[in-house]
């Protein structure tokens, strides 16, 4: 579904990413890790079209990410922000249904609000949120209604950019295993960025690490223990030795 080759970035001197080449095939739950910096959210912007590539090639289901009209491209993404990035002044079901009351994908109020409504209890949240600012909802309850607003439009593939940030570890769990619930419900492809390792284990089939600027290893989840490079286990185990440069 989504193919990166030689895919390269630069911003001033700072060289991001340095000859991407990552392969996600259609319905697979991949995760991006590595540490701060190294380029994580720069890669699902190229994928998304929001940031060009100096050079490489990004397809989406073999077209061309910077020829793919930009409506009915961005129309097949559902995204859940790190910080759940509701708007403040809009009740629930319409943080929810946002996309359905505009755009190429519009549909009538109505609807857009039971579409809203099946959403929200699919991530567990009653109808009685549905008319609650984000405000008054819990940080938990928050991270759900982001999700909902994620699946709302019924997208081919979504992005998780740190999902359970700033959650308890019991929420992280829900949050996780909805996820994983979600998108094999889907058959959505999926690309999660995380440093938390149990949302790696619960989420992942497959793994990628980043580090400066280029995928170092990828395999399946199951042999993340046992990946052999160096820089994948002092990654995992939260080693401060190893070829990772730390701060100290």
């Amino acid at each position: 579904m989504i193919t990166l080759s030689a895919v390269e970035k630069t911003f001033g001197t700072n060289a991001v990413l340095r000859g991407v080449d990552l392969h996600v095939p259609r319905g697979e739950s991949m995760v991006v890790i590595g540490g701060s910096g190294t380029g994580k959210s720069v890669l699902i912007k190229c994928i998304l079209g929001l940031v060009t590539p100096d050079s490489g090639v990004i397809t989406v289901d073999g077209v061309d990410v910077t020829k793919a009209p930009r409506d009915a491209f961005l129309a097949r993404f559902g995204m859940l922000f790190q910080g759940g990035a509701l708007f403040d002044s809009l009740p629930v079901w319409q943080n929810v249904a946002f996309r359905l009351l505009r755009g190429s994908l519009k549909r009538p109020r109505d609807e857009a609000r039971e579409i809203a409504l099946e959403k929200l209890r699919r991530v567990g949240l009653g109808p009685e949120v549905a008319d609650r600012l984000p405000a008054e909802l819990s940080g938990g309850m928050q991270k759900r209604v982001s999700l909902a607003r994620a699946i709302a439009a019924e997208p081919e593939i979504i992005f998780f950019d740190e999902p359970t940030t700033g959650l308890d570890p019991i929420m992280s769990g829900v949050i996780n295993d909805l996820i994983r619930e979600i998108v094999t419900e889907m058959g959505a492809t999926a690309i999660t960025i995380t440093h938390d390792m149990t949302s790696v284990r619960a989420i992942a089939d497959k793994v990628a690490m980043l580090h400066k600027g280029k995928i170092r290893w990828t395999g399946p989840v199951t042999d993340l223990d046992s990946s052999r490079d160096p820089y994948v286990d002092q990654f995992v185990h939260g080693r401060a030795e190893g070829p990772i440069e730390t701060l100290r």
